[in-house]
């Protein structure tokens, strides 16, 4: 394995520049914490922003930092100027992304102006960073503002480990399809090889998006793409949780636990600690504790919420409001129910040091944790890391939102909805009143799995499906047909004096499409056809699961055999069309009424009644919803097939039934059967292939068309590569 490379926005480490003095201050956040380590122990880099801008950075100043940051603490900058972290940063990242994929599409700017900034920026880091990776080196993108990087970074090192992990929600498609970009940031993700995500719920609304917008499947969360793949799942981020569970004990946080002792006495404490923002649900948990205040009068004097907001992008004015409108709320709070030696709101609009944090934590009663939407929250984790369950007496309650990511993993926790503010006044009052017993039952499941799965752990998680996802894509890509596989095939065509060509028309030859008039072939793919059937050296066999009918009208002025209905009707060059065996369609009149149904309750599909067999179509359907009915339908058509001779075959979008000797492997024997051939070639894209591919001799070329896993010994990435190999071939494009 090569060097680890880390790239996000930020660095772990912040930088000022005061004259000639450079300093470096550690930066705080899990991901610098976790991650530290690994690229450092694998040789690699941490590439970012250093958190200056660079407008009046000279160049003897620039070489200055580049070297402290190589030396000391092994990362290297992307130089953003004031005007791009304008527009990429506190525009498009923070008035576009962020706020839709939080749900807040009140707050949404939609702007080609900071759109192309996004991708300039995203740019300035792929130039940056690329010169430094090889091709066994691992790369990690993190976070949404780099969400065209993957991509980018693909069309330069193709052969790269890149990873990606996305640390905000991924909202639903309904949300995600305003985006007027949507395609290219799909796109951008879909660089990586592997995706990572919070929660379940953010890969399906991931995939769900990629289906609807890009068209791409995906079989158990990995993505096909055609000529790529790429796993999609869900890595729960952790904390260091050693660092919090021991922090107790350190004398400067002892220390703090005894001042706030001495100020606060035995009162009950809720604590509240969030960056300032309109996700976080501050102001209607605010709002929460005033009806905790008018429903339950006897906590008055007796419960204190200390509340910490750091402050956060004070640049975008969104910020600036909420700002005076919680300052404002703490007055009506505290000026409504205070008396002159109780304060129910302690608000505190800075940030604090460790030692206080982790005081907080642990001297608190009740953490209040509920945002409006959250990736994940690590404040709950750290919360719960710091209780000291071996005491007698209370332990501590979580209260989380039932819309944070974390929640996922707490289910013994209090939930709430954070919009629900007389549910968040209720529990309040029931945590106040939960027996030690029962806090103790809730809180030590929550540590041990914590314990479990910290921030090392959810790394390495990270890092280990990716090299598996690797090498996964590794042993499909030595199939790839290029380079001197293909030489050595084109050698021996030209060799041969007897070729069969088998040859899958949809999605092999022609791209799949909804209309039947867009399906017919075009010039190009007549040429190819005609070119084959004119050396004499060569029979070609057009194979597809089309009516004999229709196969006719399209290339029965070939000089070509043709296999028709998967199987069902074959036609040798120069004879008629003739029944592969005896069968019958009595069996139609049974199941055609429940596909007729199906077809009914699934806007978007439709049947298709063939000579022997029936086809459930459901390219133009919602794909959840498709989903759900071709589930349903699969189970109701086992149930009435049982006993007859019928098979249930699933294609590209569509569920076909019909008789279970009908396969292209069989027709396909006949042809194969027929000669002695030096020289074969079968093409398909779908599964119905795979028994064709099967039946072929050992010396055969079998070419999947897609790169997925198949029967056969070579791939090709699409049609358009399909096209462009059999014209190579056969010399036309000389």
């Amino acid at each position: 394995m090569g060097r680890l490379f880390i790239i996000s926005n930020r660095l772990p480490v912040t930088l000022t520049v005061e004259g000639d003095d450079i300093s470096a201050k550690a930066s705080s956040g899990g991901l610098a914490t976790g991650l530290s380590s690994f690229y450092k122990d694998a040789g690699g880099l941490w590439f970012g922003w250093p958190g200056i801008s660079y407008d009046n950075i000279d160049p003897g100043t620039g070489r200055k930092i580049e070297k402290l940051l190589r030396e000391e603490h092994q990362c290297g900058s992307v130089k953003l100027t004031e005007e791009e972290l304008q527009k990429f940063y506190y525009g498009f990242s923070n008035k576009t992304i962020w706020p839709l994929f939080h749900y807040f599409t009140n707050h949404t700017v939609f702007d080609n102006d900071l759109w192309e900034a996004y991708k300039r920026v995203n740019q300035k880091f792929c130039d940056t960073v690329v010169g430094e990776i090889k091709d066994d080196d691992i790369v990690w993108v993190n976070d949404y503002q780099l969400m065209l990087l993957p991509n980018m970074l693909r069309q330069k090192l193709p052969n790269a480990s890149i990873g990606y992990f996305h640390h905000i929600p991924f909202p639903s498609f309904e949300l995600f399809r305003l985006m007027p970009w949507r395609r290219e940031i799909l796109e951008g993700l879909l660089g990586a090889d592997l995706v990572g995500f919070h929660t379940y719920d953010y890969v399906r609304h991931f995939l769900s998006s990629v289906r609807r917008i890009l068209g791409y499947e995906n079989i158990l969360g990995t993505v096909s793409s055609g000529y790529r793949t790429t796993k999609v799942d869900a890595f729960p981020m952790g904390i260091d949780y050693e660092k919090f569970s021991k922090a107790t004990r350190l004398p400067e946080v002892r220390e703090e636990i005894d001042k706030l002792w001495r100020q606060i006495g035995d009162r009950k404490i809720v604590v509240s600690i969030d960056r300032l923002d309109y996700t976080k649900g501050i102001k209607d948990r605010l709002e929460a504790f005033h009806i905790f205040l008018h429903r339950y009068p006897e906590y008055k004097e007796k419960v204190t919420l200390i509340m910490v907001t750091v402050p956060s992008r004070s640049q975008v004015p969104s910020y600036s409001e909420l700002k005076s409108e919680i300052d404002e709320l703490v007055g009506k709070i505290n000026g409504e129910h205070g008396t002159l030696g109780w304060m129910p709101i302690w608000y505190h609009f800075h940030s604090v040091p460790f030692p206080m944090l982790i005081a907080l934590y642990s001297f608190a009663d009740i953490a209040l944790v509920t945002p409006l939407r959250d990736g994940m929250n690590l404040v709950a984790k750290e919360f719960v890391a710091t209780r000291p369950t071996e005491r007698d007496g209370n332990v501590g309650v979580l209260i989380i939102s039932e819309m944070a990511g974390a929640e996922k993993e707490m289910g013994e926790a209090v939930m709430v909805n954070p919009f629900d503010h007389d549910d968040v006044a209720d529990s309040l009052a029931m945590a106040l009143k939960m027996p030690a017993e029962e806090q103790r039952r809730r809180i030590l499941p929550m540590q041990k799995r914590l314990q479990r799965y910290d921030i090392t752990k959810w790394a390495g998680d990270f890092l280990d499906s990716l090299d598996e996802i690797k090498s996964q894509q590794n042993r499909l890509y030595s199939k790839k047909l290029s380079g001197r596989l293909r030489q050595d095939m084109f050698e021996r065509y030209h060799k041969s004096d007897k070729r069969l060509f088998l040859l899958d028309y949809d999605g092999s030859l022609k791209h799949l499409v909804d209309e039947p008039m867009e399906a017919k072939p075009d010039d190009e793919v007549l040429e190819i056809l005609s070119t084959i059937t004119a050396d004499e050296k060569n029979e070609l066999v057009i194979v597809s699961g089309r009516d004999s009918e229709t196969l006719e009208e399209w290339f029965g002025h070939l000089n070509s055999g043709m296999i028709a209905n998967h199987g069902a009707w074959i036609k040798h060059k120069g004879q008629e069309w003739e029944m592969l065996e005896p069968l019958d369609n009595i069996w139609m009149k049974n199941i055609r009424p429940i596909m007729q149904l199906y077809v009914d309750r699934t806007p978007g599909a439709q049947l298709e009644e063939k000579e022997f067999s029936l086809v459930f179509h459901y390219r133009r359907a919602v794909p959840e919803m498709a989903q759900v009915r071709v589930s349903e339908l699969k189970d109701d058509l086992r149930a009435m097939t049982t006993s007859l001779n019928l098979g249930i075959l699933e294609g590209s979008k569509v569920i076909e039934i019909k008789n279970t000797n009908i396969n292209k492997g069989n027709s396909a024997l006949r042809f194969i059967s027929k000669a002695e051939w030096d020289f074969v070639m079968a093409i398909g894209d779908d599964w119905t292939d795979e028994d064709m591919f099967m039946v072929l001799p050992g010396n055969s070329y079998s070419i999947k068309v897609g790169l997925v896993p198949s029967n056969a010994k070579y791939h090709l990435d699409d049609v358009d590569a399909v096209r462009e190999f059999l014209k190579s071939l056969l010399g036309l494009n000389r």
